[in-house]
């Protein structure tokens, strides 16, 4: 049976939104889902495709938690098989050594205007990269995420869409809880 993943914004970050592992898979249950396995404390719910449209599950669960939790908690969802082309499309392989420089932002929608993130010119970032294709955001921090310019840029650059990032080997992990 093909998966899905949802991908929750903002939880358990900070000591903001507190939304245990637990509390996620009872969640998930609750809504039908099947096969459901949470992977981290951070929003990465892996279940068996219901065979609702990525954005209907999506909505579903983003209105199951505002009505449990009266949290307002953006979520993405992709399918197993858009999973493994975002790793298979990754523009920046020099970084899968170094799986912690490469982050990716998973969007809701292709952004209608990506004028904001053309308008970056990452030459002077360097040498930190980015890439858009399609709904996913690769950003290769080659020195960390933590201090780099061009991660902050690219996060203030507003593409109207929900976004939520993970770093590379939540990525591949996420993948292969999908294939297990």
């Amino acid at each position: 049976m093909s998966r899905q993943i949802a991908l929750l914004r903002g939880i358990n970050v900070g000591g903001h939104n507190s939304f245990p592992k637990a509390r996620q898979l009872e969640l998930a249950r609750s809504l039908g889902l099947e096969e459901v396995s949470v992977l981290l404390q951070t929003g990465n719910i892996v279940f068996a495709d219901p065979g609702t449209p990525p954005a209907e599950t999506a909505r579903r669960i983003e209105e199951r938690i505002a009505a449990d939790l009266g949290l307002t908690v953006p979520v993405v969802v992709r399918t197993r098989g858009e999973l493994a082309a975002t790793v298979a499309g990754n523009p920046f392989p020099a970084a899968v050594p170094e799986p912690r420089t490469l982050h990716v932002t998973f969007l809701s929608e292709v952004p209608a205007n990506p004028a904001r993130l053309d308008a970056l010119d990452q030459a002077a970032y360097a040498p930190d990269r980015f890439r858009l294709i399609g709904r996913e955001l690769y950003l290769w921090c080659p020195q960390g995420i933590g201090r780099s310019k061009l991660a902050e840029a690219v996060g203030r650059a507003r593409l109207g869409v929900t976004a939520t990032a993970r770093n590379w080997n939540t990525v591949t992990k996420l993948l292969a809880l999908a294939d297990a």
